[in-house]
């Protein structure tokens, strides 16, 4: 039997090993929050009169799939004028989603052409993402009262704290017009993304558009308010299968996440090549688990990621996978001199995907997201063609080049190791 002065010498060991375990969580999380202040500081002086070089980009290239055609667009400047094209010679509707939309001479262009188009009497539906925007002039986000607009809320939860469902971003970008054309891929629209970035859109004709179309509609009716006398967007259209063209969309407030499944599925089935292009690379363990796999059995799996991002705690996060990839076979090619922002993948001159999300949580299990899956040999070989173009711009990351990196790199990557999951 304990006798009191025992139960209170280990009930005061038990405090003081608490005590010296939440120090430690603390210390460990203040010394995250400075390596990350540090970290962004000095890339941003870094950045400071960085000019981009010019990148190889692939031209403009149109595939037919059954009743409709896909294009691709590997720079920023022909999209935009693809683009223009299609709102210029709008006749009904105008579907218009982006994630960030600057308010420079390219988000001026765009901003006119849709207000054109609802001078002449076409219905111009409008989405953007407000938190994405907080640094935008609230001058250029006002608009006429022609246009219809819906600026996602920088706070959706209301008095709803805890519904995780409710803080997801929206990070698509949509354009349908006339229920006849619809663009969908990473670019936002900016003048910096028009000639800086290297990115991927497509855009898509036939069948193919009216999952687009429905995705907008049904984001604008999940998210529109009533109360202020918004309309629900109703379709009309009688929608016909392409079954080669799949449209995938993650949706958080309805607890949907199919991208990140399309993904898996893809890899898991590959025989001969996996190749990945993407921006930020912050995997889940199962899905760097997939790739080490397909890897193993001797797929050519490649990834290529930018040298330098525009963000750079995620090129730290994602550099802690790279020892475990690389044993495992994945090759991985780092883009030189531009920001590669593109959301791509190609398997085994059959599969591809074009869209917005990239491989990190936020994208996978966290925001609105739209890919399109396409099963397709001729847009596979022309996604093939594009990542050939941007490996002439990438150098290879060898295995004795990542094991000989500096300590103080290791030890960044340990430090920051469990934001994984916030990212």
């Amino acid at each position: 039997m304990s006798t009191p002065r025992r139960r209170l010498s280990w009930a005061s060991s038990r405090d003081s090993l608490t005590g010296m375990a939440k120090r430690a969580v603390l210390a460990l999380l203040g010394l995250q929050v400075v390596l990350a202040v540090v970290l962004t500081l000095v890339d941003s002086y870094r950045r400071r009169g960085r000019r981009h070089k010019p990148f190889p980009t692939t031209s403009p290239a149109e595939v037919r799939i059954g009743d409709g055609t896909v294009t691709t667009y590997t720079f920023g400047q022909d999209l935009y004028d693809a683009m223009l094209e299609a709102i210029e010679a709008a006749e009904h509707q105008i579907l218009f989603e982006t994630y960030i939309w600057k308010g420079d001479a390219t988000g001026e262009r765009f901003k006119r052409a849709l207000s054109a188009a609802a001078g002449r009497g076409v219905d111009v539906y409008v989405v953007y993402d407000g938190f994405a925007n907080l640094v935008v002039s609230p001058l250029f986000k006002r608009f006429g009262p022609r246009l219809k607009v819906l600026e996602y809320p920088v706070y959706n939860a209301g008095w709803r704290f805890l519904d995780l469902r409710r803080y997801g971003r929206d990070h698509r970008k949509i354009l349908v017009v006339d229920e006849t054309v619809a663009f969908v891929g990473g670019y936002n629209v900016g003048a910096a993304y028009a000639t800086e970035w290297r990115d991927t859109h497509v855009r898509i004709t036939g069948p193919g558009v009216f999952d687009l179309q429905r995705a907008f509609a049904d984001f604008w009716n999940l998210n529109r308010k009533p109360r202020h006398g918004v309309r629900p967007l109703l379709l009309q259209t009688t929608a016909d299968w392409e079954p080669r063209i799949r449209v995938h969309r993650n949706v958080p407030r309805l607890w949907m996440f199919p991208i990140r499944s399309m993904y898996l599925e893809a890899i898991n089935r590959a025989a001969h090549h996996v190749w990945m292009t993407h921006a930020y690379f912050i995997p889940d363990t199962d899905f760097v688990d997939a790739i080490k796999d397909a890897a193993r059995r001797g797929v050519d799996v490649r990834l290529l990621v930018p040298a330098t991002s525009n963000h750079v705690i995620a090129d730290w996060l994602s550099r802690g996978y790279y020892g475990e990839m690389l044993a495992a076979g994945v090759r991985i090619f780092r883009f030189q001199g531009a920001m590669v922002h593109a959301k791509t993948s190609t398997v085994d001159g059959r599969w591809s995907t074009v869209g917005t999300a990239n491989i990190d949580r936020l994208s996978m299990t966290g925001n609105y997201e739209v890919n399109v899956e396409f099963i397709d040999p001729a847009l596979a070989q022309q996604m093939e063609r594009i990542f050939a173009t941007d490996l002439s711009n990438s150098v290879e990351l060898t295995a004795q080049e990542w094991d000989a990196r500096g300590v103080h790199r290791k030890f960044t990557e340990l430090v920051l190791a469990p934001l994984r999951p916030l990212l």
